[in-house]
């Protein structure tokens, strides 16, 4: 016997392979391939006769056979039984390998079949169920090659046109062609269109067929296309006998109609007036003609309520008509009063067909305008053009300022801070602000201008025909109107904004592009403390590399001790004695110099690192404090806590624990809160703010008067102090507004029992003013700028000795 082929070699083959003993018929090698398919090793297999891999009696069969038989060898389709019990279908092949020496070897090969049979029971599956499905088909369909040779058709084919069964089973192609040609009345112009229709392989058309027995047949023909080129064309048949008979009958009805005296008018299925009758028409007036071809609704004058063909839809849905009584205008301007019944006619699928209005000499009082392509083009909160009526008017503006060397601007508007609004007063009411706010800026611009809402609180502005002195114009105009107090539902509040400018065409040459730059030149602008405006400089992209570096070099600087904390004296107008401090955060950097906290404060709040330099300031501020009452100087520290960090649920312990720490009186340290902290969270904010009263910490409202002030907040929670923003300072005594807002607020807080400070004083005839107002605090340079630790502890010893005090200024008459 001839020496077996080498096992690696085997292995290597991707089919299964078996050798066989010809005479014992038992395995002698088998592959890793035959393992795998087998679902057992080699090992297990050699040694064992052939049949253990036999799954069928066929198998069983062959086997059985003479050798002479076997060596003739065999191919064919069969299975193989695993030991999990899974029969695997494989092709399979038995071959004579070896005979040189009269004793046999059999080389038995298997492939597996399965992917190749689930991948054909899929496609017959998907077959079957293509043919279902054009079987179920409500229209009769016939696919035809260019030859015009049968592809494929339907049973409704074959019912609508009357097609013999045997002429089916025939599949004779010109029989069945000439059998539909011999149905159709009109039998000449039917084959003139089919000849014509094979001219052109990618010919869409439609038309109607009469066919004998009087049935009216649909016919729709669509070219068949496989990777854009034709190969076929589909043919569509709809029997429409019912529909064409209805039509018989309206037109029937419509010539009965004429002589009624009543007025009666017939729509089509889109509610177009398609006839009125001469009683109609006397009804209407000389203009009755206009009215054919418009909306049926419009009889009834062009200022109709919107609901009104709601209301007849809705009594066609239920009733299958609607009445009422209506005004109908007439010519010379008078209007006459009609009761209309208005029916709908439906075919038997209950799709629309017509409609006929019967109308008796009543009055018309709205005529149904739906103005859907409005809601297309509208913002749904304020009305104001949305962003696509916006593109439309831009592109018309840009080709005509391409033809006359013209340009215009963009401005890019943001409501600064409205997310309080959404989040401390709810949504709807956020809805309702922008409807003001919309209401206001429309007042600002022209009739040729455009105000567009984007989403949220961002608007768009569309200058027409502006440059750079229009459009700042325009901004310092809305600016302006924007710093009017807002009332809505008995409660006060400020809005403002900041203002990005783009101009065409040296900003961009595209609406896109002239919103991206606004957009930045607006952010810019919120940079440098919100409530301006500015234009687009290309520089400003450069911008925001500098603004990343900036983020960096914070985060950066505190661990490499660049921060400091100075402190402003609070002095009281009475006495003149240094009453108080508040805290100030300070950065000096190596690369940035001295760093206003104007440009990095908000930065943090933006990054959410303002909770940590948040948390830092305060240690240092009590830590000080705690130092000047060891020393014999007490005196309360007031720190700025923002609205992130406030709102860090373990704030009150945070603090708790720095007075326990550093052994300071709960009385000697101040927090100075906005008004917007006290209106997000109400409830929660009323229990934090509890607890922290209960421990003896006082609470200050900063900048009061330039957010969403409320006595309601002032009289239920445990305010102490209010600080008046330096902006309302600054006027005094010229202003008569500031003067008017500080004295309602000093007023307001001797009334209420709570301390007033006042922000920014620099000058004695501001102090003087204040004085005079009986405002019991002032801070600012007047005073003293802040100052570091040390520094600030000189002045308060002096000021604890008598030797520092700001004595009052003389009152102004």
């Amino acid at each position: 016997m001839s020496q077996l082929p080498p096992q690696s070699w085997l292995d290597g083959l991707l089919e299964a392979v078996w050798l066989v003993d010809g005479s014992s018929l038992r395995i002698l090698l088998a592959n890793r391939a035959a393992e795998q398919l087998a679902g057992r090793s080699a090992v297990d297999m050699v040694g064992k006769p052939v049949t253990c891999l036999a799954a069928t009696p066929e198998d069983h069969a062959f086997w059985a056979g003479p050798l002479a038989t076997l060596l003739e060898g065999i191919r064919s389709h069969t299975s193989v039984l695993r030991p999990d019990g899974l029969l695997v279908p494989v092709d399979r092949s038995v071959s004579c390998v070896d005979q040189g020496t009269g004793h046999a070897v059999l080389m038995l090969t298997m492939l597996d079949r399965s992917s190749q049979e689930a991948t054909e029971h899929e496609l017959e599956t998907l077959l079957s169920e293509l043919r279902a499905t054009l079987d179920s088909a409500a229209d009769g369909m016939l696919v035809c090659g260019l030859d015009g040779r049968v592809r494929a058709f339907n049973q409704r084919l074959a019912q609508i046109w009357s097609i013999p069964r045997d002429l089916l089973v025939q599949r004779n192609d010109t029989a069945v062609h000439d059998h539909m040609a011999s149905r159709v009345v009109d039998r000449q112009d039917y084959q003139e269109r089919l000849i014509a229709i094979e001219r052109e392989p990618l010919l869409e058309t439609a038309d109607i067929l009469q066919l004998h027995g009087g049935m009216t047949v649909e016919r729709r023909v669509v070219p068949q296309l496989h990777q854009g080129r034709p190969v076929g064309r589909v043919y569509s048949f709809r029997d429409i006998t019912r529909q064409a008979e209805m039509q018989a009958s309206l037109r029937l009805a419509a010539r009965v109609f004429d002589s009624s005296l009543d007025a009666i008018f017939i729509a089509d299925s889109r509610h177009h007036l398609m006839r009125m009758n001469p009683g109609c028409e006397r009804l209407v007036g000389p203009c009755a003609d206009a009215f054919v071809g418009c909306m049926a609704a419009s009889l009834f004058g062009n200022g109709s309520d919107s609901s009104f063909m709601e209301q007849v839809l809705a009594g066609w849905n239920s009733d299958g008509y609607w009445e009422g009584e209506l005004w109908l205008p007439r010519d010379n301007g008078a209007y006459c009063a009609v009761h209309l019944s208005w029916v709908a006619l439906r075919d038997d699928e209950g799709r629309l067909v017509q409609s006929i209005g019967f109308m008796r000499d009543l009055t018309l009082q709205h005529a149904a305008q739906k103005r859907i392509e409005e809601l297309a083009y509208s913002d749904v909160l304020t009305g104001l053009p949305n962003r696509l009526l916006l593109s439309q008017r831009v592109d018309t503006a840009i080709q005509g300022a391409r033809a006359s060397d013209t340009g215009f601007a963009i401005l890019f508007l943001d409501l600064d801070r409205f997310k309080i609004i959404n989040d401390s007063l709810g949504h709807p009411f956020g809805d309702r602000v922008l409807q003001l706010v919309a209401e206001r800026l429309q007042a600002c611009l022209r009739q040729t201008d455009m105000l567009c809402r984007l989403g949220g609180d961002e608007f768009v502005i569309y200058l027409h025909g502006a440059d750079a002195v229009v459009a700042e114009s325009v901004a310092r105009r809305i600016l302006d109107d924007m710093l009017s107090p807002y009332l809505l539902d008995g409660m006060g509040f400020s809005i403002q904004c900041s203002i990005g400018m783009a101009l065409y065409p040296q900003d961009g040459a595209t609406l896109d592009d002239l919103i991206k730059q606004a957009d930045t030149a607006m952010y810019r602008v919120k940079d440098r403390g919100r409530g301006s405006y500015g234009f687009y400089q290309p520089q400003m992209n450069a911008n925001l590399l500098s603004r990343m570096k900036l983020e960096h070099a914070m985060r950066q600087a505190l661990g490499e001790q660049r921060l400091d904390v100075h402190y402003q004296p609070q002095v009281n107008l009475l006495t003149g004695r240094i009453v108080g401090a508040e805290a100030l955060i300070r950065w000096t950097d190596p690369e940035f110099g001295a760093v206003s906290p104007a440009q990095f404060v908000p930065l943090a709040e933006e990054s959410g690192y303002i909770v940590t330099l948040g948390a830092w300031v305060m240690e240092q501020a009590v830590r000080e404090a705690a130092q000047w009452m060891h020393e014999g100087m007490p005196i309360v520290v007031s720190v700025n806590v923002s609205a992130l960090e406030f709102r860090q649920t373990d704030f009150v312990e945070r603090v708790t624990r720095l007075l326990a720490v550093h052994q300071l009186p709960p009385t000697l340290l101040e927090l100075e809160l906005t008004e917007t902290i006290l209106l997000q969270d109400a409830q929660e904010m009323e229990l934090r703010l509890g607890a922290l009263a209960g421990l003896g910490v006082g609470l200050a409202i900063d900048d009061f008067g330039t957010g969403y002030s409320s006595l309601a907040y002032l009289k239920k929670l445990p305010i102490h102090k209010l600080k008046i923003d330096q902006s309302f300072v600054r006027g005094l005594p010229e202003d008569d507004g500031d003067r008017a807002i500080v004295s309602a607020i000093i007023s307001m807080g001797h009334a209420m029992r709570i301390e007033v400070v006042a922000e920014g004083v620099e000058t004695t005839t501001q102090r003087a003013v204040l004085q005079q107002m009986q405002c019991e605090h002032f801070q600012g340079f007047l005073c003293s700028p802040g100052l570091p630790a040390a520094q600030f502890r000189q002045l308060l010893g002096k000021s604890t000795h008598g030797l520092a005090q700001f004595a009052p200024a003389t009152p102004i008459i």
